[in-house]
């Protein structure tokens, strides 16, 4: 049996989720920050007349923002009830992968902070990290966007 994947990049590492997870793909748009939201969130921005969260994948995982370019996308998927933008470097490709190409995530790779990791998908040479952005966020987080949403009416 196959799945199909969305592989996007982050600080040149490859990421896949599955494709139910995604609402839709969106060019870099304006994004207001809001005063003391959490550290992984970007902001906000109006999108097809709705709010959206947007947060920094890139600042989720500790690594150093960088500026935005033309291949750069947030990536809306539903958090809970409520849709999320996440901010990618680029989006490659839809790629279907059969079963057998998907292992476990190693234990020693494996905590809480990094429960999001449901697998590693071996594709020729390389190797796609494949995440559940649900469970990106850890509980705290939950309960801080939760608190961003009701502030900003998102």
């Amino acid at each position: 049996m196959e799945q199909q994947f969305v592989v996007f990049q982050v600080a040149g590492e490859q990421y896949g989720v599955t494709i139910e997870q995604v609402e839709s793909i969106v060019k870099m748009q304006p994004i207001t920050v809001v005063p003391q939201a959490p550290a992984f969130v970007e902001g906000i921005t109006n999108l097809r007349g709705m709010v959206l969260p947007v947060l920094s994948l890139r600042r989720r995982f500790g690594l150093p923002s960088v500026e935005a370019d033309r291949e750069t996308r947030i990536v809306v998927v539903m958090h809970g009830a409520h849709p999320i933008g996440i901010i990618v470097d680029s989006v490659l490709e839809v790629l279907r992968l059969p079963e057998e190409t998907i292992e476990p995530p190693p234990p020693m790779v494996t905590s809480e902070r990094t429960r999001f990791i449901t697998g590693i998908a071996k594709v020729g040479e390389r190797l796609i990290l494949l995440l559940d952005l649900a469970r990106v966020l850890s509980i705290e987080e939950e309960a801080q966007l939760t608190t961003l949403r009701e502030a900003v009416g998102a």
